[in-house]
């Protein structure tokens, strides 16, 4: 729990102090309301003794009371509302939060570092007022009235009849049947006489004379003459007196809430009517009107009694609001207590106090225990006092305790007032309200048991729950804190008695007690047991408590208090706490945040967002939505949905707020800004003979760090040559595009009336869509005039075309989890320098999306091919990092970062531009031809032989060929003695590709790769049949396969319609490899750290890879796509596969088909069944090289479905071989059959 500011052993005996009733005239209640104070209120800051008193115990031993407090309150004739009381509860809390800049402890725990207040007044002041409020019990007598103050004033007519009729009526009150409330502790009730007395308007001779007549009327230890008023209302003002009131009026301010001209109502007793009294003192203050309290009904969270049937303090919090409790709080906050009143009126006050303790109270508490104590011995027949017998009650053998479980519920059973058990209880009571706690625990403790025998459980609760606390503040601790007291006191008061309210004040004591013991673990535990649906607000104070004892313990649990601060504010958000259920969820966000709790930190920083904008702290709401938004949500697409047009519909209200304000920064889409590139000059135009800006880059394609140096190294070249050979020193390359690759480090040119090309990159990390709206750039530009004077700066969005003109794009969709690059352009009309800030948009999601969570999409305008559900302007700057500096002693050893001006161009005036004029209308693919020694293409599987093969301009086509191996005899009859030439014809006529161009081309291409040094062969016979093998393995995946494409292109230049023809020759090596008719561009290799190994490990070894030798035999099975089966006639169904299998080698292969494999895995067999194979599990075969084997299988089905075939394993090893290269073949595509019912 959080630190208090009392300590257990002052909170107990300030929660359980003797209770004395007041009963006012008229006059003396209109004595006190000058001073806007009731009677009771009057008294309140001087109820606390300021000095020991002592009283003597039934054995006429000495006992000292400390600190000891009284409570004084005007009677009232019912117990306050059920449902009042929660509203004063929640009241209370509302009305306590964290004071301005409160330091809050750090805690330290591992890895976290957390600001947690070190107090929680909220939680005091409700259990202050929790224990106050409680109505008074018939099973206890610790808040009954054991005595009763009787105030008339001196400039009464008759102050003595007065004094009479005031008895009378407490008498009435107390012993007419018809008012079964107040409670009062004995019959024989305490009256104390007061005489108030104006000393600034009354007769002082006249009060003296009527004090004497009291005295010998009442005694002198039973009437007092209090003087008060020493000062008129009018000199209020003169002198500034201390106001001890206000700290406790404050809190009963919420329960006062009806104003008063005059100040606060009189407590009368009205001659003409004799059940009409009125009251105004917190809880106990109440007007019988109607038959509702007074100080209640105009309560402005007051329920409607007609609908509140409950009938304990505790239940389902409703709070609506508490705005007129505030505007009450600020009205009432002009008033001046106490403004007739000197301090030597207050030391009157307190003086009254203590005379009438030292002299009224304690001596007739004192007299009512040894009353008790003389009743007790004569009816239990004992010869000593019950003080001095405590040790034999306690001695001897003790009877077993019945469990609770075992008892019935009695809890209804009432005995009558006489009963020798509640004697015993009163006495336990009357001695734990003086703090004589040895004798009380006695008490309760034989107490305790004589409830039990009778069962009568709410008795015997109380019972326990007292002794457990009378043991605890034993002087001197002679024996330890019987916690399991308290555990079974809240048992039978939540499970037998129902009466959650005195559950509550068990766990509140208990969990105080078992903090000051550094118990937090159990403390924790009985917080949480105590949490409950019937009351949002008790659980979640309790649920806040536990939180503090987790992380108060010498380990600190910091995830369980995380959890728990979480689930208190769940709780506290139900009873309409909004403000401490933002607390608390702050609180555990500083846990969760940066955890990796993904999932946990939306939900927070969720929950955060909606308290925020409840309590309209709009700019609190959109930082938390704004982070559910920017991390990498793990959420489903319809919750991202949700949180997506919350923050939307919160930003909107934001920005309602101050329309004219600048822009802000909107989260979504990410930017990578390091990715912009920015293009000067007009973008290229389609090959339609149009002259077009002569340039070799632009926006679609990749930067190319060869081709860029190779143009760099031209433009030198050309450079040096106009300046006679010499390259000039401010000379730098022309950039047209600029980009992460590029020297962006200075100010780039760029010409007036050219557009300007910002590619930006934009990636929606949700799984909704985004759609962008009036997207543009946002830039500032500096104008100069033709002299070159700047003039003054203009930053616009758009508008002032005369300068720079902005195109808007007005929609840009992104989908879910793309990333999509914008091409947005400016065209410069004036030189100057231009600075690129960033983007401008409109953000919004697409309309239709689902409903989660009660948002549904809200009412939105109808754009372009899209329709939004809700946008809001903002906007995105682009940031982009310079390379980071690594060349002076000082920047190797710091982190600095140069400029990147790639967004910051300079514009200049006109120049020259040179346009070219060319473009490919049309490619035509004429012929198709290849080149082999054994493979020969034998016809096109996709397209006729007489169509032509039509490509458009920047068009992909895709063309599938059959090739066959060569015969024996053709090979041998060709003219080249080797190869073999086959085409395929597209066009209209046949070219020879065994002629020139192609063969040309091909044997001189041939006749280089001849040219190559070939390895030399071994010298050791072992090691060369090894290779041999090696060799015959690896042709078994090789092809050496050439393709001829033959080609027409019709090309437009100068106005005229050109055709060029040419060929491309594509060596395919291996089967599965791509292969092209360029070199590729190849990646550098990843630096990997140096490695040292030893020399013998560098030999290759000579066993074939697993995939070499998967390729000597090919598979393939040939079976019905469907097959129908009468079952109900014949149940086995059997199908004929047959299984081909073919040698690639050009050597012998043993080969072993093993058909026992069968699919296990769960997954296959839910979407394919199971089957078997009839006949032979294995079989052992010799293929000859190049052979080709058909092996008859059967299938057998025993129901209809789905199967896979492809369940037979292969494995082979060349027959000459001694050691087995023996592998399983690579497993083909599923061979799915479907077997149907006829």
């Amino acid at each position: 729990m959080a630190q208090c500011v009392q300590s257990v052993q002052e909170l107990i005996p300030d929660s359980f102090v003797p209770c004395v009733a007041a009963l006012c005239s008229d006059e003396a209640e209109r004595l006190t309301r000058l001073n806007h104070l009731s009677f009771a209120e009057l008294l309140k800051p001087f109820s606390r003794l300021t000095s020991e008193v002592h009283m003597r115990d039934p054995n006429n031993q000495l006992h000292v009371i400390k600190n000891l407090k009284i409570a004084v309150s005007n009677i009232i004739t019912q117990p306050p509302q059920p449902g009042a009381i929660r509203k004063l509860l929640n009241d209370v809390v509302s009305g306590s939060q964290p004071a301005e800049g409160l330091v809050a402890n750090v805690i330290t725990a591992g890895d976290y570092d957390l600001n947690i207040s070190a107090t929680t007044p909220w939680f005091e002041s409700y259990r202050e007022t929790f224990l106050q409020s409680m109505p008074a019990s018939d099973h206890e007598f610790l808040n009954h009235y054991l005595a009763c103050m009787l105030v008339t004033s001196s400039s009464e007519a008759e102050p003595m009849e007065q004094f009479s009729k005031l008895s009378q009526e407490q008498h009435r009150i107390q012993h007419n049947n018809d008012y079964s409330y107040p409670k009062w502790f004995i019959p024989n009730t305490l009256k104390y006489y007061v005489l108030l007395h104006d000393v600034s308007a009354g007769d002082e001779q006249r009060a003296e004379s009527i004090y004497e007549e009291m005295k010998q009327k009442y005694g002198t230890q039973g009437c007092y003459l209090l003087k008060i008023n020493s000062r008129t209302p009018n000199r209020a003002s003169d002198e500034q007196i201390p106001d001890p009131w206000s700290q406790y009026l404050q809190k009963n301010s919420i329960q006062n809430q009806e104003s008063y001209e005059d100040g606060p109502c009189t407590i009368t007793s009205n001659k003409n009517s004799d059940s009409n009294l009125l009251s105004l003192d917190g809880l106990d203050n109440e007007v019988k009107v109607d038959g509702l309290p007074n100080n209640f009904r105009t309560h402005p969270l007051q329920l409607d009694p007609s609908g509140d049937s409950s009938n304990s303090i505790d239940g389902p919090d409703h709070v609506k609001s508490a705005s007129s409790l505030h505007e009450t709080k600020k009205a009432n906050a002009g008033i001046i207590h106490g403004a007739c009143l000197t301090l030597t009126d207050h030391d009157r006050i307190r003086q009254f106090i203590q005379e009438f303790t030292f002299r009224g109270l304690l001596p007739h508490i004192e007299k009512t225990i040894r009353q008790l104590n003389d009743q007790l011995i004569s009816r239990k027949g004992l010869s000593r006092s019950l003080f001095s017998a405590t040790k034999k009650w306690f001695s001897g053998s003790k009877v077993p305790e019945k469990s609770i479980n075992e008892l019935k519920n009695t809890s209804g059973l009432l005995y009558p007032p006489e009963a020798p058990e509640l004697q015993i209880r009163k006495m336990a009571d009357l001695c734990f309200l003086v703090q004589h706690y040895d004798l009380a625990y006695s008490c309760y403790h034989t107490a305790k048991k004589d409830f039990l025998n009778d069962q009568a459980m709410l008795y015997a609760a109380g019972a326990l729950e007292m002794a457990a606390v009378s043991a605890f503040l034993q002087p001197g601790a002679p024996r330890p804190y019987p916690a399991h007291y308290m555990d079974t006191a809240i048992q039978t008061y939540r499970d037998i008695c129902k009466n959650m309210v005195l559950a509550e004040r068990c766990v509140l004591l208990s969990a105080e007690i078992l903090k000051s013991q550094s118990k937090y673990s159990e403390a924790a535990a009985l917080l949480i047991r105590l949490t409950s649906e019937d009351s949002d607000l008790r659980s979640a104070l309790l649920l806040e408590q536990a939180a503090h004892c987790f992380i108060n313990m010498k380990s600190p649990m910091v995830r369980k208090y995380a959890f728990h601060m979480i689930l208190a504010g769940h709780r506290f958000s139900k009873a309409g706490q909004k403000k401490h259920a933002l607390r608390c969820y702050c609180q555990a966000m500083q846990v969760y945040k940066g955890k990796g709790w993904s999932l946990a930190e939306d939900h927070i920083n969720f929950t955060i967002g909606r308290q925020s904008y409840t309590l309209r702290q709009l700019d609190n709401a959109v930082s938390a939505f704004r982070h559910i938004l920017i991390n990498e949500s793990k959420q489903s697409a319809a919750q991202q949905g949700a949180f997506l047009r919350e923050y939307l519909y919160v930003y909107k209200n934001v920005s309602q707020l101050s329309p004219d304000g600048p822009l802000p920064q909107l989260p979504l889409p990410y930017i990578n800004s390091s990715a912009t590139r920015v293009f000067f000059g007009h973008d290229r135009r389609p090959a339609d003979g149009e002259k077009q800006a002569a340039t070799h880059v632009s926006l679609d394609q990749e930067y190319d760090s060869e081709s860029s140096q190779q143009w760099r190294e031209l433009e030198e070249h050309v450079v040096a040559v106009v300046n006679r050979g010499v390259l000039p020193s401010n000379f730098h390359p022309t950039e047209y595009c600029l980009n992460r690759y590029s020297d962006n480090s200075r100010f780039p040119l760029t010409v007036v009336e050219e557009p300007i090309t910002v590619e930006v990159a934009f990636r929606n990390p949700l799984k909704v869509p985004l759609l962008l709206t009036d997207l543009s750039l946002l830039w500032k530009f500096q104008p100069k005039d033709v002299s070159g004077k700047e003039n003054e700066v203009k930053e616009l969005v758009k508008g002032e075309p005369e300068m720079i003109g902005t195109e808007v794009v007005s929609e840009f969709l992104i989908n879910s989890e793309e990333s999509k690059v914008a091409r947005l352009k400016l065209f410069p009309h004036h030189i100057g320098e231009l600075h690129i800030l960033g983007v401008v948009y409109n953000l919004g999601t697409i309309q239709g999306s689902m409903t989660v969570d009660g948002i549904g999409a809200l009412p939105g305008c109808h754009t372009g091919k899209h329709s939004l559900s809700m946008s809001v302007r903002g906007r995105q700057d682009l940031e982009i990092q310079g390379p980071r500096l690594n060349n002076t002693k000082e920047e190797k050893t710091s982190i600095k970062y140069g400029p990147d001006r790639r967004l910051d161009p300079i514009i200049t005036e006109e120049m020259p531009l040179l346009e070219s004029e060319a473009g490919v209308k049309e490619f035509h693919i004429v012929q198709v031809s290849s080149s082999s020694k054994h493979w020969k293409l034998q016809k096109s599987v996709n397209l006729s032989e007489n169509k032509d093969a039509k490509l458009a301009n920047r068009e992909k086509g895709k063309f599938c060929f059959k090739a066959i191996r060569c015969k024996e005899e053709e090979v041998a009859t060709q003219s080249s003695e080797k190869y073999t030439f086959a085409d395929i014809i597209f066009g209209n006529e046949q070219i020879v590709s065994s002629a020139s161009p192609c063969a040309d081309f091909f044997y001189r291409s041939l006749s280089s790769e001849l040219k190559k040094p070939q390895a030399q062969s071994s010298l050791h016979t072992e090691k060369q049949s090894i290779e041999d093998t090696m060799r015959l393995i690896q042709k078994c995946n090789e092809v050496d396969l050439n393709i001829v494409v033959l080609w027409k292109a019709y090309v437009v230049e100068d106005s005229k319609q050109l055709i060029l023809e040419g060929q491309h020759h594509v060596v395919l090596r291996t089967i599965g490899k791509e292969a092209f008719s360029y070199p590729q561009k190849q990646e550098p290799p990843e630096m990997e750290l140096l490695k040292f190994f030893r020399p013998e490990n560098t030999t290759v070894s000579s066993r074939p890879s697993v995939e070499q030798l998967s390729n000597l035999i090919r598979t393939s099975l040939h079976y019905p796509e469907s097959f129908s089966h009468p079952f109900h006639q014949k149940s086995l169904c059997l199908v004929p596969v047959t299984l081909l299998l073919s040698n690639c080698s050009k050597a012998d292969v043993d080969v072993i088909v093993d058909l026992r494999h069968k699919t296990t895995s769960p997954e296959a067999l839910e979407i394919h069944g199971s089957f078997t194979w009839l006949g032979q599990t294995q079989y052992k075969l010799h293929l000859k090289s190049q052979e080709l084997h058909s092996l008859q299988l059967k299938a057998c089905f025993v129901h209809t479905g789905v199967y896979n075939l492809g369940t037979p394993r292969v494995f082979a090893k060349l027959s000459d071989q001694v050691t087995v290269f023996e592998t399983s073949q690579q497993s083909s595509m599923p061979a799915l059959i479907i077997i149907n019912n006829v």
